[in-house]
C-alpha cells in the first residue's frame, strides 16, 4: 500500500491519482524514484514543508520502468530518470516535463543509456547534457538535451575495464556514480568494480565531451568499492563513500586532481557484520557530513567537517528507521533529513540539529514500495 503514515500511525491516506496542487504551507516538492519490482507504480511526488516537516501526496507518474535514480534539470522544469534494468537488456533514460503549478510530470521521451543497469544520472550545470552511469555495463554515457527537454541518443559512451580483489562484486567494472566538480569542468566516476574514481575533463562544446584527465583516476585500496562522491560547496574538498569496506575518504580538490587527506570508518570499532556503505551528503551549511550503511547496521552516521582542513570528526549515528537506506537527502533549509529505506518500503523523516548535526525521528514516514532516490524542487508561489 502506498500513502502517508501519520505521526499517530492510526490513519493511512491513499495516494491521489490526480495531481493536487499544494497549498501555500508547502515550499518544496519531494520527488521519489523507485524500483517497480513489487507494488511501486513509478515516480511519486509529495509536497513538503521545510519548516514543519509536513508532507502531502501530490501525484504519481505511472508506467516508468524502475526509475531508481532521478536528476533535476537546472531550469527545474525537466526531470530525468534512469530505467534500471538488468544485464539481460540495455537500460534507458527517460525525460519528463515538470509542471510546478500542479506537481505533475509529463513523459517526453526515452533513449538507450548506452549500457546495462543504469543506476545514477546527472546533468551538467547548463542543462545541455545528461550523464548516466551504467552499473552492470561498467560504462558511462553522455546524452544531449534538446530544446524541448527531450534527450537524444548517446553522443559518447566510455567503457571501463578491469577488476579487483572481491571476485563476487569486483569481477568487472561497475560504474556507480557520475558527479561534477563544483566548477563543472571535471566529471568524477566512482567505479566499485575496479577500486578507482575515474576523472574526466568535460567540455560540452567539444565533439569528444569527455576526455581522460591527468591524472585519469584516483586509486582506492583494493576491495574498498568506491560508490558515491560529493563535493563541498567551497570547492576545496570531496568525500567518497566506499560500499565494500564501509569507509569514507576525504580528498583535497585542486584543478581536477583528488589528493587523499583522510580515510575514516563509518562502522563501530568492534563491528563484525556485513558491510554495505550506500550514500553520502553534506549539510547545506557545509559543517557536517552524513553517510548511510545498509545490511545489519541500517543507520546514518554523521561527522563534523573541520572548516580549515576538510577532515572529518565522528559525531554519532542514528538508526535509519528501516532496512537498506539506499539513498537519503537533506532538504535545502537544512532542517530535515529524509531517508529512503529500500527494503522496508518506507521514507523516514528526521529533524536535524544544525548546531550538533544530530538527527532525530519526527515520527512521520511515507510508505512507498522500494524507494531509492529522493530529490526536491522548490514550489513556485503563484
Amino acid at each position: 500500500m502506498h500513502g502517508l503514515l501519520l505521526t499517530t500511525g492510526a490513519i493511512l491516506f491513499p495516494l491521489l491519482l490526480n495531481a493536487q496542487t499544494p497549498s501555500t504551507d508547502y515550499d518544496q516538492y519531494l520527488l521519489i524514484g523507485t524500483y517497480t519490482k513489487k507494488q511501486s507504480e513509478g515516480i511519486y511526488i509529495y509536497a513538503f514543508n521545510s519548516q514543519t516537516g509536513a508532507v502531502k501526496p501530490v501525484s504519481i507518474t505511472k508506467g516508468v520502468d524502475n526509475p531508481s535514480f532521478l536528476a533535476i534539470a537546472p531550469d527545474k522544469k525537466h526531470v530525468y530518470s534512469v530505467n534500471e534494468v538488468g544485464e539481460e537488456r540495455t537500460g534507458s533514460v527517460s525525460a519528463f516535463a515538470f509542471d510546478n503549478a500542479t506537481g505533475q510530470l509529463q513523459f517526453l521521451n526515452k533513449q538507450p543509456s548506452g549500457g546495462e543497469g543504469p543506476c545514477y544520472i546527472n546533468t551538467d550545470s547548463a542543462g545541455t547534457h545528461v550523464l548516466v552511469g551504467n552499473y552492470a555495463g561498467g560504462s558511462l554515457s553522455v546524452l544531449p538535451v534538446q530544446a524541448d527537454g527531450k534527450v537524444g541518443a548517446p553522443l559518447q559512451t566510455v567503457q571501463h575495464t578491469g577488476s579487483s580483489v572481491d571476485k563476487n562484486r569486483q569481477e568487472k567494472p561497475h560504474v556507480h556514480c557520475v558527479e561534477f566538480s563544483r566548477d563543472n569542468q571535471y566529471l568524477y566516476v566512482p567505479d566499485l568494480g575496479i577500486d578507482k574514481v575515474g576523472i574526466y575533463k568535460y567540455d560540452p562544446n567539444s565533439p569528444l565531451l569527455l576526455q581522460e584527465a591527468n591524472p585519469s583516476y584516483a586509486p582506492l585500496p583494493p576491495g574498498s568499492g568506491p560508490r558515491h562522491i560529493t563535493f563541498h560547496a567551497n570547492g576545496k574538498w570531496a568525500y567518497l563513500i566506499h560500499e565494500l569496506d564501509g569507509k569514507v575518504t576525504a580528498f583535497k580538490y585542486d584543478a581536477g586532481k583528488l589528493t587523499p587527506i583522510q580515510t575514516i570508518s563509518t562502522l563501530p570499532a568492534t563491528y563484525k557484520g556485513k558491510v554495505s556503505g550506500a550514500d553520502i551528503h553534506i549539510s547545506p551549511d557545509g559543517k557536517f557530513l552524513y553517510a548511510s550503511n545498509r545490511y545489519d547496521l541500517n543507520n546514518i552516521v554523521y561527522y563534523s567537517i573541520d572548516q580549515r582542513s576538510g577532515k572529518l570528526v565522528w559525531k554519532g549515528q542514528q538508526s535509519a528507521g528501516g532496512k537498506a537506506p539506499r539513498n537519503f537527502m537533506i532538504d535545502p533549509s537544512g532542517n530535515f533529513l529524509l531517508v529512503a529505506n529500500q527494503d522496508s518500503d518506507n521514507i523516514v523523516l528526521f529533524k536535524r540539529n544544525p548546531t550538533t548535526g544530530a538527527i532525530k525521528p519526527t515520527g512521520e514516514q511515507i510508505k512507498i514500495s522500494m524507494p531509492v532516490c529522493l530529490k526536491m524542487i522548490a514550489v513556485e508561489k503563484q
